[in-house]
């Protein structure tokens, strides 16, 4: 098939990389503006877009694709398919209408569940036991377009977002060849979306990030693996922020937000406690929890808010 792809993070590039070494030709690629990054606001341009320059592939990143200039674009190609991975901008309808297999998305949740932005973080920071991928033929609501494609994994236990964020990237990049093998050969037979099975899920931000110990040891556990390895959970001791980059949960007991152990470092939460196995002062590196106290004090009794 000749494809046109559109996609933006590093969730996509696995996917376009697939693309490139299968049979099929990527005639080009669609993704969004460089952005300013960093504390210097570097201008950086998306993974997607250094994958396709990688690979001599033309891109094109249109402010906008509803002016009529990127359907002109598209027709000149006369794609057979358009895939879509983590793209960020709404196709307007004459553009999901165009090719002759029209757009396929590529979308990191087992839909109706979780559509939006960021359904690997919610899975996570819900405490989700199995997640996956979906392909979907797209439609003009959001994520709401025909299952053409399942694959379902079990979430690990103490697994981040980030780690399941790599893991799904794959994952989909395969089951994207699959769906593209299938629908060539009029195997697949899209299945409509349940309405009363949808959630939506919204973009992680840093609101988010403080601790409320008052909850489950398993819900701040959720939220350190889910908000990792952004923006990452935040708490305070003594006076001090910290990040909260990797924790496990611990059966002891005591008031919220209680340092109940320093041998392992352990915070009491509403049900449980919670081991803070790494973490992040202001201003310095991730380190151990006992690189911390040695150089940290902190007692039994005192209180994380």
């Amino acid at each position: 098939m000749n494809i046109i792809f559109m996609g933006t993070p590093d969730f996509a590039v696995p996917s376009l990389k697939k693309l490139i070494t299968s049979e099929h030709t990527v005639q080009a690629v669609f993704t969004q503006p460089d952005k300013p990054r960093g504390r210097k606001m570097i201008l950086t341009p998306p993974e997607v877009k250094v994958c396709a320059l990688e690979n001599s592939i033309k891109v094109y990143q249109p402010n906008t694709l509803k002016d009529g200039e990127a359907l002109e674009i598209i027709k000149s190609y006369n794609p057979d398919v358009i895939i879509v991975a983590a793209y960020g901008k709404i196709l307007p309808k004459e553009i999901l209408d165009y090719p002759k297999y029209g757009c396929i998305n590529i979308h990191g949740s087992l839909l109706p569940k979780y559509r939006g932005a960021a359904p690997i973080q919610r899975a996570v920071l819900n405490g989700e036991q199995e997640t996956g991928v979906t392909t979907m033929q797209m439609a003009e609501g959001l994520d709401t377009g025909d299952i053409l494609l399942v694959y379902k994994t079990e979430i690990i236990e103490d697994e981040t977002s980030g780690e399941l964020f790599d893991r799904l990237a794959l994952a989909g990049a395969n089951l994207l060849l699959d769906t593209l093998k299938e629908l060539e050969n009029g195997e697949i037979k899209p299945q409509k979306q349940d309405e009363s099975k949808a959630s939506y899920a919204k973009m992680i931000d840093k609101s988010m990030c403080p601790i409320n110990f008052s909850n489950s040891a398993q819900t701040v556990h959720n939220q350190v693996r889910g908000l990792k390895p952004w923006p990452v959970a935040t708490a305070i001791i003594n006076n001090k922020k910290i990040k909260i980059h990797k924790a496990r949960i611990s059966p002891l007991s005591g008031e919220p937000g209680e340092v109940v152990s320093l041998n392992p470092f352990t915070v009491a939460c509403g049900e449980n406690s919670v081991e803070i196995l790494e973490l992040q002062p202001e201003g310095k590196k991730v380190m151990d929890s006992k690189a911390y106290l040695a150089g940290n004090k902190v007692n039994i009794g005192d209180k994380f808010s």
